[in-house]
């Protein structure tokens, strides 16, 4: 195990929802008893892809599973959900999405109108993405197993020679982007539950991220140090996990960090944190300080990232920690999610 990481003891009697929420339960299960036992590279980069070398072609190499409930919502379903957030993990892993593998896991009696209407979803987010399905299987469980569905993807793609990320390139004086608002997505689920009483015309955000990555890439190149797409524990466990493994600290300027009024509404109403609660169609990434200006503009000029800002730094002490400054210079630790306010989002 590199130098630079922690070992995370795992001692949980049992697994419980907050083990799939992607914050501190999340990232105990996987270093403390999942990485350990499995062993090999998976114990150097718990990133969102594998990157790979063979026959001398380097590949990203990525794998999901979707449990979302309800199967739809506004701005989208379990199906486009599948194929973005498969898409958008290789395109943070600095790779360009090629092919998808898509497991179909049914319930039976789910109505075929259904499945048709997601088999569709499916195709038109590939098409979208830019990327092939081309292989995948499915399974039928017994009533009430499922939830009607459930689906896993495999991905695959091939890694730009433009992008090399890691956390072992961070450095103080290193700026924070981020390419739009945060929240929507995790908030538009609990709100298609029925589950507050709260009037939106909020929609997930659901969406492949590639078309911005891409451009950052291209404008910029090894300027980039670092990318993720913050899904399950929002911003705050990215970064996070990015300031424990690059052993930083990552300040945020609370003022700049994009929300929107029904997101802090419903937060506000529920007592949850904005930057904890999961997207899908946005990403973060750190850019070298004199490359910041060029990176917002390749972002923006982009349809879908014109609400891209740079909302932190990257700061030496106090290392491993995330810190919100107010725009009186006041502090507050952010910490990774913990528990599972809002499980089933992705």
């Amino acid at each position: 195990m590199p130098d630079n990481k922690r070992r995370i003891p795992f001692s949980d009697p049992q697994i419980e929802m907050a083990h799939g929420a992607g914050g501190k339960a999340s990232r105990r299960l996987i270093e403390g008893l999942i990485a350990p036992i499995l062993g090999g590279p998976l114990l150097e980069s718990l990133g969102d892809a594998a990157l790979l070398e063979i026959g001398g072609a380097r590949l990203a190499f990525t794998a999901d599973s979707f449990v979302v409930k309800p199967l739809r919502f506004p701005g989208g379903s379990i199906g486009d959900l599948a194929v973005n957030g498969t898409v958008n993990d290789l395109a943070v892993s600095g790779a360009r999405p090629a092919a998808l593998v898509v497991t179909l896991i049914l319930e039976s009696g789910l109505s075929s109108e259904v499945l048709e209407v997601e088999l569709r979803a499916i195709a038109a987010a590939a098409r979208e993405a830019g990327v092939t399905v081309v292989g995948g299987d499915t399974k039928v469980v017994e009533h009430g197993m499922a939830d009607g569905m459930y689906i896993t993807t495999a991905g695959i793609g091939a890694v730009d020679p433009r992008a090399v990320c890691s956390p072992r390139l961070v450095r103080p004086g290193d700026r924070i982007l981020l390419s739009g608002p945060i929240g929507d997505h995790g908030i538009t689920i609990l709100l298609a539950r029925g589950e507050i009483d709260l009037e939106t015309d909020l929609r997930s955000d659901t969406r492949p991220v590639h078309p911005m990555v891409d451009a950052l890439v291209a404008r910029v190149g090894h300027g980039v140090r670092w990318m993720r797409d913050p899904t399950r524990g929002g911003v705050a466990s990215a970064l996070n996990e990015l300031a424990a493994d690059a052993r930083v600290c990552i300040a945020l300027f609370e003022e700049t960090i994009p929300v929107r009024d029904q997101v802090r509404g419903a937060c506000e109403l529920l007592g949850l944190e904005p930057m904890h609660i999961a997207n899908e169609g946005q990403f973060l990434a750190v850019i070298a300080p004199e490359q910041a200006d060029a990176a917002l503009e390749a972002v923006r000029s982009i349809p879908g990232g014109e609400a891209a800002v740079i909302i932190g730094e990257v700061r030496e002490a106090p290392a491993r920690t995330v810190l919100s400054v107010s725009a009186y210079g006041s502090t507050r630790v952010v910490d990774m999610l913990v528990g599972d306010p809002l499980p089933r989002i992705c």
